[in-house]
């Protein structure tokens, strides 16, 4: 079992937190990690910027123009990520998009990820059917978990072919719009939570987008594994800078 396999087992609701790699500065990346890990979270995302983001709302679009221009690149983050594990333990994902990777080397990607410790890989425009035939050997040559995304308005069908590909959890996402923070889930997401519920699928669930507060953290949970938080960590960073994650994690996890 790798760790994300280990951390899904603990008898707890987990706390995956988003960031963007090289933001607010260039070389703040292995502090964010090491903060957020001696403050309780569970799972860390470290998101690879790209000058094209389709799925991302507009706190982390900013924030990815701004590391590339801080010059963060495939290459700087493995650099900067090269030593993390003689100090970080939890799971560490990275989030980005195909065509940085595609650029690097789907293997020489996977190998290097391996390399340093990271668990897994989360690419939203990297189709599952692509994924299968292409490249799901390479990713587990090198122990590497895929982790996929369904939304509201994934069939059933669909979801229960990411699950039987699956190795670790199923990223939920709570609504069909960009990622961003709101104040709280509807009827309709509340339905969506308890119909993914009720599937009993292999894998467990892990709701993202729209979580922002202790609230939102709880209402989705109720209905999954854990939940991840991206634009509401990154606008703290954004306002209070490295150093202040304890803060931030505390109005989370009260």
């Amino acid at each position: 079992m790798n760790r994300i396999q280990t951390k899904l087992q603990e008898d707890k609701k987990l706390l995956s937190i988003y960031f963007t790699a090289g933001y607010p500065n260039l070389n703040d990346t292995v502090s964010i990690i090491q903060n957020l890990e001696k403050n309780g979270v569970d799972m860390i995302e470290i998101g690879l910027p790209f000058s094209d983001p389709l799925a991302d709302g507009p706190t982390i679009q900013a924030s990815s123009t701004a590391a590339l221009k801080n010059g963060m690149t495939t290459e700087v983050l493995f650099n900067q990520l090269k030593d993390i594990r003689k100090t970080v333990n939890i799971p560490l994902i990275i989030m980005g998009y195909f065509n940085p990777m595609f650029q690097y080397g789907v293997e020489t990607f996977c190998k290097k990820c391996q390399e340093i410790g990271i668990d897994g890989l989360i690419i939203p425009d990297l189709p599952v059917d692509v994924y299968h035939e292409e490249y799901q050997a390479v990713f587990e040559k090198h122990g590497l978990t895929n982790v996929f995304l369904i939304t509201p308005q994934t069939s059933d069908e669909r979801i229960r072919y990411i699950d039987s590909i699956s190795n670790g959890f199923i990223y939920m996402v709570s609504s069909a719009s960009t990622t961003g923070a709101q104040s709280g889930f509807g009827n309709e997401q509340t339905k969506y939570f308890k119909r993914i519920a009720k599937m009993n699928l292999k894998n467990p669930q892990v709701i993202g987008f729209g979580i922002s507060n202790n609230e939102t953290f709880t209402q989705a949970t109720q209905y999954a594994k854990g939940a991840i938080i991206g634009s509401a960590f990154v606008k703290h960073v954004t306002n209070h800078g490295t150093g202040s994650e304890s803060a931030f994690v505390k109005t989370i996890l009260k």
